[in-house]
């Protein structure tokens, strides 16, 4: 994937057709998000308010730990799991999918085609309305790669929708506590931001080639071919490269989530071990959108420090195992390792802050 400076672009003329399909694609979009996700929130920002609560923890339930590995385990959690998701899961690939369609190369390139700050800012502001967890965005995320977009941006975009989740942070605030909503934002912000910026230095810069410079050309190209058509291979690859990881890497920590987040009583408290084992675990582990506040307020219950909490707090959302995965052909290998590594290492900041100001 190139990386690219402005100077690089012409502009191509804008036609009805092009109007037309983003025009079709920010409709889809809007119809997608309210159905799944800002009809809901509101609803349940409402009853976060009144019961101080959003449900119970996905890992434990109402229990201090996670039952023990195996299949049923496995199992459970999948069946947990993919009841809260599937909706944006579906919404995610269609949208993948047809970002790759419906929306014109070069617009996307003159937004987000740079390794710069403007266009990373911009991949993490559009991100703001699809509140959307890290294996639902990743989809769109590989789109945006399929499209050219700078690894930056398109990073921002993936990192910002489960961090700086606007639905996520109102239900923190009234279940938890302001103060662990201005933890999470802060280091969120530095994370969808920050680390999607200094991202584009692990990704090789190369000269847009020559298919990518002539939009023109491509244009009429991408609109010769019947749009059923286009779609159908877009998405058909796209199923074929995601799913599978993303299935058999739920159940994977589905099973194995009582090694992950094993009963932490009192005695440990603030514990720097416990802040980087929980930083890594984490960083892995895969949850709905909202679900580290249920975890974390039944963990803080059964004795788990402040510190420990906090770092859960960042690093449960923004990635997994499986939204790795489901990236890792779109991304350089050394993208993934840094943005894997930045998440830890900022959850362990986060988790120190917590234990010593919450």
């Amino acid at each position: 994937m190139s990386q690219h400076t402005g100077s690089e672009y012409t502009r191509e003329p804008v036609n009805k057709k092009m109007i037309i399909s983003a025009v079709v694609f920010v409709l889809i979009a809007v119809a997608g998000l309210t159905y799944v996700k800002w009809v809901p929130y509101w609803n349940k920002a409402f009853d976060a308010a009144v019961k101080h609560s959003i449900g119970a923890s996905i890992v434990s339930g109402k229990n201090p730990a996670a039952p023990a590995p195996s299949w049923t385990a496995a199992w459970e959690y999948a069946k947990a799991y993919y009841t809260s998701v599937w909706k944006a899961a579906v919404l995610g690939i269609i949208l993948g999918s047809l970002v790759q369609v419906l929306i014109p190369t070069q617009w996307l390139l003159r937004t987000m085609g740079n390794a710069s700050f403007k266009s990373t800012a911009f991949g993490g502001l559009a991100s703001i309305p699809g509140m959307m967890c890290t294996c639902c965005a990743a989809p769109l995320a590989v789109g945006l790669r399929k499209k050219n977009v700078s690894v930056g941006a398109s990073l921002a975009f993936w990192l910002g929708n489960p961090t700086i989740n606007p639905a996520t942070l109102i239900f923190m605030t009234f279940v938890l506590s302001w103060k662990f909503t201005v933890l999470r934002l802060v280091f969120g912000l530095l994370l969808t931001f920050g680390v999607s910026y200094f991202a584009n230095r692990f990704a090789p810069a190369a000269r847009v080639p020559d298919a990518i410079r002539s939009y023109e050309a491509e244009a009429k190209a991408e609109q010769s071919a019947p749009f059923l058509a286009r779609w159908g291979r877009t998405i058909g690859t796209m199923l074929l490269h995601i799913v599978p990881a993303y299935v058999i890497a739920v159940l994977v920590l589905g099973a194995a989530r009582a090694w992950m987040f094993p009963a932490v009583g009192e005695t440990v408290g603030n514990s720097l071990l416990v802040i980087i084992g929980f930083a890594i675990a984490g960083m892995l582990f895969v949850i709905p959108t909202a679900g580290e506040i249920p975890i974390v307020q039944t963990m803080m219950s059964f004795g788990l420090g402040t510190g420990p909490a906090a770092a859960l707090l960042l690093t449960l959302p923004p990635v997994s195992l499986p939204s790795l995965l489901m990236i890792s052909k779109s991304f350089p290998r050394k993208v993934i390792w840094f943005v894997a590594g930045s998440v830890v290492v900022l959850g362990v900041l986060c988790g120190i802050a917590g234990a010593l100001i919450l």
